[in-house]
């Protein structure tokens, strides 16, 4: 068993996990009780006093008798504090942890869902390179059938994930779909190691006398930096004015790269300012530490920012969110966020890793509170018919025209609200798979 300080500090998903970071440094892990090193028990009770010493509501934990457990994992979905914490914390498979923050990669079929109607999936995003994407799947397309069973019916079983099966490298499943108002097709996808483009658009559109610079951001991994980087370079070379920064699917990642992104937002009117503090338990508030904006060569030095959200917008999303509004005038168009106002740090342990939540994080002016989602400014739908960054597309159409006029259209509101009726009585997205949450795909 492996035991070492946090490797690790994050903003994360509905759970998380990551690589390097910025944010709070740590002293020591709690020495690995006795249990046979890689044994069951040794894991629990690893999971035990590691949560006694680190996990931010250490005082809500029970007590039970690590004998009693049959892996580290139950034992964690046992004792978490579940009023604050029903995903957030959580154990994962080294081996993926490094390979999403290291490399931006998971193992799948490259493609991401939603759920439209109590009986209905569409695609709502294909990542270029991927089993997926070779078969001709696209955003907007319909799923019909997984080895030959019923979409419909597989959602109204809870048996989705199920049928998607692990996430194995040489896993193949059938899978049948339908474009709008094409015919329907089938072909056979095999999973294997599918890579994320981290910034995968980047635009600035001629905005009615302005030139309003498009990104479309997907999660916060080591590469995003560099990619970020050449991002930034683009929209200042084509005089980009204004920013629409599009984090409608991304959940979450590591603190070092939400500060490198909002401090190439925030430019030398926010170099040096509060980006973050960082709330230990009391038993790790020599570990608290407000982290500051940075001065970048090629920030953009805005005075306002449009951000397009959804529910699936978390961690590290609503990080650069609640920590740029002191500074500046932030809007949110779309939906609600996600509400994850927490990270964690990652322990490592018997190729795995454990994330629990071990601080809180709040804004320059004590802003913290936000586990109900951050909500949005302008309500606008996630439109499935129109491509990412399309400027048809239903949020990006509402932010433009937001920036444009400074106010809301009431048909984009509309739109939202129809969509989010249907959603109350959807289940969310990847229920019950922590990693999946974070990742947003398959």
């Amino acid at each position: 068993m492996r035991n070492r300080a946090p490797a690790f500090a994050l903003i994360l998903a509905l759970a998380a996990c990551g690589g390097d970071s910025s944010s709070p440094t740590t002293s020591s892990t709690p020495e690995p009780t006795a249990g046979g090193e890689c044994g069951t028990l040794g894991q629990v009770n690893f999971v035990r006093d590691t949560l006694q010493e680190w996990y931010l509501w250490y005082q809500q934990l029970p007590d039970p008798d690590p004998a009693g457990f049959d892996s580290p994992e139950a034992y964690l979905q046992a004792v978490r504090y579940l009023p604050r914490d029903s995903s957030f914390s959580y154990i994962g498979s080294q081996a993926a942890t490094d390979a999403f923050y290291s490399d931006s990669q998971f193992i799948g079929i490259g493609l991401s869902f939603r759920q439209t109607g109590t009986t209905e999936l569409r695609v709502s995003q294909v990542f270029p390179g991927g089993p997926a994407a070779a078969a001709g799947l696209a955003r907007g397309d319909y799923m019909l059938t997984i080895d030959g069973r019923s979409v419909a019916a597989l959602l109204q079983s809870g048996q989705l994930n199920d049928a998607l099966g692990p996430a194995e490298i040489g896993f193949s499943l059938t899978l049948g779909w339908r474009s709008p108002g094409g015919p329907e097709r089938e072909a056979t996808v095999t999973k294997r190691l599918v890579t994320i483009p981290t910034v995968s658009a980047t635009r600035v559109f001629d905005n009615g006398g302005s030139r309003a610079g498009y990104i479309f951001f997907r999660n916060f991994v080591t590469p995003s930096t560099e990619a970020l980087n050449r991002a930034f370079d683009r929209l200042r070379a084509d005089g980009a004015t204004d920013l629409v920064l599009d984090l409608r699917y991304n959940g979450g990642g590591l603190v070092s790269v939400a500060q490198h992104l909002a401090s190439l937002i925030g430019g030398e009117g926010t170099a040096g300012r509060i980006f973050v503090k960082f709330r230990h338990n009391d038993k790790k508030t020599a570990n608290d530490e407000t982290v500051s904006f940075e001065s970048k060569p090629n920030a953009l030095d805005l005075p306002r920012l449009v951000v397009i959200a959804t529910g699936s917008s978390a961690s590290a999303s609503e990080l650069v969110i609640n920590s740029l509004r002191p500074f500046m005038n932030v809007t949110v168009v779309g939906a609600r966020t996600f509400g994850k106002p927490v990270g964690q740090y990652g322990f490592d342990f018997c190729e795995k890793v454990l994330f629990p939540v071990a601080f809180a994080t709040e804004n320059a002016e004590g802003e913290a509170d936000y586990f109900n989602g951050i909500p949005a400014n302008c309500a606008a739908p996630d439109d499935l018919n129109r491509q990412i960054a399309d400027p048809g597309e239903g949020s990006l159409a509402e932010a433009l025209q937001f920036l444009r006029t400074g106010h809301c259209s009431g048909r984009a509101a509309a739109e939202a609200e129809v969509q989010a009726q249907r959603r109350a009585v959807l289940p969310r997205p990847y229920e019950g798979d922590p990693w999946r949450q974070l990742v947003g795909a398959y």
